[in-house]
């Protein structure tokens, strides 16, 4: 950890998965702040794994597989990349940055990654989506979710088929310690990468740390997140560029440095 370094004196708060929140803590606190966990999703694998077995073996006659997060990735390519090969011919699209950098630990690339909108909008705004008559999608998603893109790519004349890669779940915690910490005024920001991770942050906080969260700002990591966000009554907001550990922390230590220059000098 770094002390004085340029998070000096922030904390925040990280709600991701157990097993995706480390290196976005860790990256907090070498620039000197403070990273919370209480990680208010949990990721299981699929209900039912035989969808996921039946689309990895016709993975082959897909034209473009999409893979809607990094879970998506992670858990769709363990089961996939344990029984075959990936095939030359299934192109890859992903929604964000993050998941373009999860394909990289399993030997793989996107072949299409929105540069500016990290969600199916971006995604369809792509040109080499305008023109898909007749094509094969396979959509690798955790559980039930938005059907936008499916529904689009089928209006514009293409085939797609949902495959759930994994679950989320609501963990059980006790949230009277971070409650605590909050109270005493050591926690300045909440990251939160999902309406789904908001949802089940108030109901797991209670009441209480409820209103603490309505009175702290929220870093997000798209645009449609923050519409829905201040949507919801939430008023003060950050943008990260994307969902990446890097784009969070850029964030976190340009709206850090603003606060510092906006605050009262010391007497």
């Amino acid at each position: 950890m770094s002390p004085g370094g340029p998070l000096a004196g922030l904390g925040v708060l990280v709600t991701r998965p157990a097993a995706q929140a480390g290196g976005l803590c860790q990256l907090i606190e070498q620039h000197g702040g403070t990273a919370h966990r209480f990680p208010v999703l949990e990721i299981l694998p699929p209900a039912d794994p035989e969808p996921l077995r039946a689309a990895g073996e016709r993975l082959h006659r897909y034209d473009w597989a999409v893979f809607i997060s990094a879970n998506a990735v992670e858990r769709a390519l363990e089961a996939i990349l344990a029984v075959r090969t990936w095939p030359s011919s299934t192109r890859i699209a992903v929604i964000g940055r993050s998941s373009a950098q999860a394909l990289e630990r399993f030997q793989l690339r996107a072949d299409l990654c929105p540069s500016e909108r990290m969600d199916s909008e971006g995604l369809l705004a792509l040109p080499a989506l305008q023109q898909v008559q007749g094509s094969h999608w396979v959509i690798f998603r955790g559980g039930a979710g938005r059907a936008h893109l499916g529904d689009s790519l089928r209006a514009r004349g293409a085939r797609a088929d949902y495959v759930e890669a994994y679950r989320r779940a609501r963990p059980r915690a006790d949230a009277a310690p971070l409650l605590a910490r909050w109270q005493r005024g050591e926690i300045q920001v909440v990251v939160v990468n999902s309406v789904e991770s908001l949802h089940n942050l108030m109901v797991m906080l209670g009441p209480q740390g409820a209103a603490l969260l309505r009175e702290t700002p929220l870093l997000v990591v798209s645009e449609r997140l923050r519409a829905e966000v201040e949507e919801q009554g939430f008023g003060r907001s950050l943008l990260a560029a994307n969902a990446t550990d890097t784009a969070v922390v850029e964030s976190l230590l340009a709206w850090h440095a603003g606060e510092r220059l906006r605050a009262p000098p010391p007497r």
